[in-house]
């Protein structure tokens, strides 16, 4: 069977259908997809942030009413420029800052933990003892979290507006909304475009140790800052609380090889994050395309061919089952994820210590409802229920 194929089914957990991916050639194959993440003249990241449904008229209206601009400065970078900028961004996110920061994770997620125990102890009634855990223990820690890392001032009461414009803007890129949801979306990302132009002119003028100040200095304009900010905000904590619910989901569901029981000891924890992210990673797909005719794995490639890189799951190759290498859901090559570190250490410690403060809570809702992307999945909502506090 080809290794390169014109359609296919997409990873583990998601239902994408064939004739969604029809523009789409998929990459499976763990060694190539490595190749085509190597190879960045031959397979452009030019498409990597273009949105997957084309905006109509009416969305392209509110977006441009918001001057709302993308052009390529990270993610979608193809030019000599991207090295530099990229630089400066690594920066912030040393292997000496992500092990210094450990003990903060450590510290919001217990409060997390903290706070869904408490809900679960109440009186049966409104809230039925039970809580959702993406809600309650893995949506906040990674926005405060990245937030602190690149120095920048968010209020706490405006989390929870980052948190939904996240979600949305994914859909509005990544997902197949109709005209009238589109529209909804495009609102809600020209809003979170207006809301990010006034903090990068805030960090700027602060002139404090802060990613967008640094940015400033190194010659970026106002909208290529924010263009840069719009998806980094976006990856830098929306995916990690994706990845901290699907390891959630997985342990309590018992289809992980680590139990819920197991989860709570450091390493075992590590092992159940590294199982999903190879399996079924909250980013289990990725773009690329071809600014001119290449081959790959000996097939000849045409020009402006949209390539669709598995980068979890690895179906079909390898024998059934073989998972691929984990450190694939993070890219590879000059656009590798820059928090990968971050995001891995980020939901081991959740975990650890949501099963560490809830050993006995097991899953209210075995089939709950599951973001479907084109390369973005999670459950939406792991709601459990107890006894809990016990030892």
């Amino acid at each position: 069977m080809s290794a390169v194929s014109p359609s296919a089914s997409s990873p583990r957990a998601a239902s994408t259908s064939a004739a969604r991916l029809s523009p789409f050639r998929v990459v499976r194959d763990p060694g190539l997809v490595r190749d085509v993440l190597h190879r960045p003249g031959d397979f452009s990241p030019a498409n990597a942030l273009v949105a997957v449904t084309p905006l109509t008229g009416s969305s392209l209206r509110v977006l441009q009413r918001a001057r709302f601009a993308l052009p390529p400065i990270l993610a979608s970078n193809d030019t000599d420029s991207h090295a530099g900028v990229r630089k400066v961004v690594a920066g912030f996110f040393t292997p000496a800052t992500v092990a210094a920061i450990e003990p903060r994770i450590r510290e919001l997620a217990r409060e997390s933990a903290r706070t869904a125990a408490a809900r679960l102890s109440q009186p049966a009634g409104a809230l039925e003892g039970r809580v959702d855990l993406v809600d309650t223990v893995a949506a906040l820690p990674p926005a405060v979290l990245m937030l602190e890392l690149l120095g920048l001032d968010v209020p706490a009461d405006e989390l929870g507006a980052l948190k939904a414009w996240s979600r949305e803007s994914l859909e509005l890129f990544w997902g197949w909304p109709d005209p009238e949801r589109q529209l909804e979306l495009a609102r809600s990302a020209a809003a979170f475009y207006d809301w990010l132009r006034d903090l990068v002119r805030r960090s700027v003028a602060a002139r404090s140790r802060n990613l967008f100040a640094a940015l400033d200095e190194h010659g970026l304009t106002t909208p290529e800052i924010c263009s840069l900010g719009y998806f980094l905000l976006i990856a830098g904590q929306e995916t990690t609380t994706q990845l901290i619910s699907s390891v959630l989901f997985r342990a309590l569901e018992g289809s992980c090889p680590v139990t819920w029981a197991e989860a709570c000891d450091p390493a075992r924890a590590r092992e159940a994050v590294r199982h999903v992210l190879a399996t079924e990673s909250s980013v289990p797909t990725w773009r690329r395309v071809t600014p001119r005719e290449t081959t790959l794995g000996g097939e000849t490639i045409p020009a402006g061919a949209e390539i669709l890189l598995e980068l979890t799951g690895n179906h079909g190759v390898g024998g059934p089952g073989r998972p691929t290498d984990y450190g694939l859901a993070f890219g590879s090559g000059i656009h590798r994820c820059l928090g990968a570190k971050l995001a891995e250490l980020e939901a081991a410690v959740v975990v650890q210590e949501t099963a560490a403060a809830l050993p006995r809570i097991r899953l209210a809702d075995a089939s709950p409802e599951w973001l479907r992307l084109l390369s973005f999945q999670a459950p939406r909502a792991v709601t459990v229920k107890g006894p809990t506090g016990d030892s």
